[in-house]
Parts: structure tokens; sequence; C-alpha cells
């Protein structure tokens, strides 16, 4: 068996997104401070800013997939890399000149969505060219294991950096990682092949990406229930954050709070790290049984936060929640990942993975409001308790879904379960 890195392309590969990951956890602290403390932000600000960053997913996903299996994929990965460092930038001077407004930074959140957009769509589609399928879930499991590394020690840093010099600058910082990661893919010197170019029928080929997708006996389900965690997800941390920055300490300057959030986001980040540890022994039960795990226990996690108290007690919940409910996405996420990659071909890859990531963070423009919203109205713990609720009802349609019985193809493909679709996708020309 080959050596991971031993696939040509792949230690630059994994090198850029971790250098660009660590980065991304310091704007994950930084973004919601600066709008709070830049832009005196109201809760139902906050989550329209958080909301913001995912509205092109909701309405330009499909069309990045499509994007992404016409043209060759590296090139598609430096330039968006390059200009959301310019854009991350340009926010961090706008803020310190002081004259960000809340409707530009709205804008320019959503700029930053659509090329994080664009680039999630070639980022998981290129993968599969680096390595075999039988190596997938090892390779998203490395990758995974080193973005949870980054969260162990993104958001402290992240909220240090904000408490220390401002969130600006923290943004600053993060604009230089993407940076950094759009010149070291750019060194990656593996041919990639020309996509075909016959299918040039762009419904044809929205359609066939949807039809890969929602006609699968098992991708099916997965998707549509994962769509509906997304939702529940993104109105909990949104109520979460919120929590964490005003609620458990009202006293608390909001730039102290920051310290304090990133120390429980990296506690999120050590259970990342433990779970992605275990993604292989776990995934030996079936990936479909990995991915329902998550789903039941990170609904318990969540709610472990919304009975979170004031004072040393009420920290000591919310930092076991987030490592709780990161766990299990450990757990989950290379299986996810492996399996979805393995069942798809080449040519399907891109849009096979925007049409669920574009669902999937589409789902955060009407949660992320949505939780900013109830937490404004019924307060941060119940807020948190509505998405509990959600997470529950999706939890247990996919339990009894064919989801179940799922296993990776290239690994263990378990008698009885069909990894095709139940009906041939639509044809290209």
């Amino acid at each position: 068996m080959t050596r991971l890195f031993g696939h040509p392309g792949y230690a630059r590969f994994w090198t850029a997104d971790t250098v660009s990951t660590f980065g991304t956890y310091l704007t994950t602290v930084a973004l919601p401070i600066l709008a709070i403390v830049a832009l005196d932000a109201s809760d139902t600000e906050v989550g329209l800013v958080n909301g913001a960053r995912w509205t092109p997913y909701l309405l330009f996903g499909l069309l990045a997939g499509v994007i992404a299996d016409r043209y060759r994929r590296r090139p598609i990965l430096v330039a968006t890399d390059l200009a959301r460092a310019a854009l991350l930038a340009l926010i961090a001077v706008l803020a310190l000149l002081g004259t960000l407004g809340m409707p530009l930074l709205l804008v320019l959140v959503a700029a930053f969505g659509a090329l994080s957009l664009l680039y999630e769509a070639a980022h998981q589609s290129y993968l599969p060219r680096l390595v075999p399928p039988a190596a997938l879930t090892r390779a998203n499991a490395r990758m995974e294991q080193s973005a949870s590394l980054a969260q162990t020690t993104g958001p402290f840093l992240g909220g240090a950096v904000v408490a220390a010099a401002g969130a600006p600058v923290a943004m600053l910082v993060d604009a230089g990682s993407y940076l950094a990661s759009g010149l070291l893919l750019a060194t990656i010197r593996r041919p990639e092949p020309a996509p075909t170019p016959e299918r040039r029928h762009l419904g044809r080929e929205l359609r066939e990406g949807l039809s890969w997708v929602y006609r699968h006996r098992v991708l099916a389900p997965y998707a549509l229930t994962l769509h509906a965690r997304f939702l529940f997800a993104s109105m909990a941390s949104t109520a979460f954050t919120l929590l964490v920055v005003r609620g458990l300490d009202p006293r608390l300057p909001a730039e102290r709070a920051a310290v304090g959030l990133g120390l429980v986001l990296a506690l999120g980040g050590v259970g990342a790290v433990v779970g992605n540890g275990l993604s292989h022994r776990v995934g030996r039960w079936g990936a479909g049984r990995a991915i329902l795990l998550e789903r039941v226990v990170e609904p318990l996690g969540w709610a472990l936060a919304a009975l979170a108290g004031t004072g040393t007690a009420g920290w000591v919940m919310v930092g076991a929640a987030q490592f709780v409910i990161w766990l299990a996405l450990g757990i989950s996420g290379p299986n996810e990942m492996g399996y979805r990659q393995a069942v798809t071909p080449d040519r399907l890859q891109g849009r096979m993975n925007a049409t669920i990531r574009s669902l999937n963070w589409g789902m955060l423009t009407v949660g992320a409001p949505v939780g900013g919203l109830l937490a404004a109205h019924l307060g941060h713990r119940p807020a948190i308790g509505v998405a509990v609720a959600g997470m529950a009802v999706a939890a247990a349609i996919a339990v009894r879904s064919p989801l179940r019985d799922a296993r990776h193809p290239g690994v263990d493909p378990t008698p009885g379960v069909d990894p095709t679709p139940t009906a041939e996708p639509v044809a290209g020309p």
C-alpha cells in the first residue's frame, strides 16, 4: 500500500488546507466580535452577518458544481484562495479606518461566501484526483485531523489576538493564511486532465448532479437529513455564540469574552481530534453507522449547552458540550466524505459535492438569522432547545433510512446494499 504522503501532490494539498484552516478559526472568533464591538450589532444583526456568508451557497451552489466539473480544479483553488485573502484584508482595513458599516459588511461577507463556495466545490472534487478510491477515507481522516488540531488552537489564538490587538488584526492574519495556501497550491505539479468538452448544456448538467444525489438509494436520505441537521445546527450555533459572549457573564466585556469563546471552541477541537482518531475504527461498523452515531449524539451535546448556567459551572458545561459535539463530528466526517467520493464518478464529483454542500450551507442562510431572532425573543438557552428538537427529529428519520446499512464500497461492501442510484442520472449530450 502506498504511503498517503507518497501520492504526488497530496502533501502540498494537505499543507495548504491546514494553513488556511488555522487562519479560518481566527475569523470564526473575530467576525462576530467585530460586528458587536465595531458596529454595535444586535443579536439579530449578528445572525444576519453569520447568515450572509452562506447566502451564495443557497443561490449559486449548483452552478459552482458545474464550474468545478467543467474546468480544471487546481486553478480554481488557487484563484479563490488569493481572492479571499484580498477580501478579508479589505474588511480589516475598512474596520481599522472606521469606514465599515453593517450593509457593507454584509455585502463583503456574502462575497467571501461566494468565493468559499467555489473553492469548496473544487476542493472536495480535487482530492480524488490525488489519491485512489481505497485511500480516500484515510486521506480525508488525515485532513480532518489537521483541521481538528487547528480547531484546538485556532480559536484560542483568535481570542487572544482579538483581546490583544482587536478583531481586524485577527482577520488580517487569516488573510495571510489564505495567501499562503493559494501560493502553495500553485506549486502542485501533478498533471490534471482537462474535463471532456461535450457537456455544455447548463440545465442538463444541473439536473444530472441533482439526479445523482437525490435518486441515489443512500445519498438521498443522507443528504436530505443532513440538510435538516445543518439548518438546526446553525440556529444552535448562533444562539450558542451569543450565549457565551453575552449570557454566561453579562458583566464581561465582549473582547474578554472572546478569549473564553476561543477556549470553548478549542475544547471542541480536542473532541474532533479524538473523534478523527476513532473514525477508522468506528467506520468498520459501516460508514452509515458512523454517520448515524453523529446524528444521534450531536443534539445531546447541544442540549448540554442549553442547560448551562452562569459562572464557572456554565463555562464548564458549554466547553463539555463543544467537546461532545465535535467528538461525534470527528468520527463521522472522514466516513461521510470517503463514502460520497467513492460512490461518485469523477465527472460528477463537483456537482455531487456542490449539490450537497450548497443546500447544507444554504440552510445556514436561514438558520443563523432565525437563531438570532429566537435568541433575541426567547433567550439564548430556549433558542438552542428549539434547535435540539429539530435535530432529534432529523436523526430519527435518518436512523430508519437505508443510510444505516451503508458501507464504503472500496473497503467492505455489504451484500444487499447497492451503492448505485435507484435510477440512472440524466445523461449528458
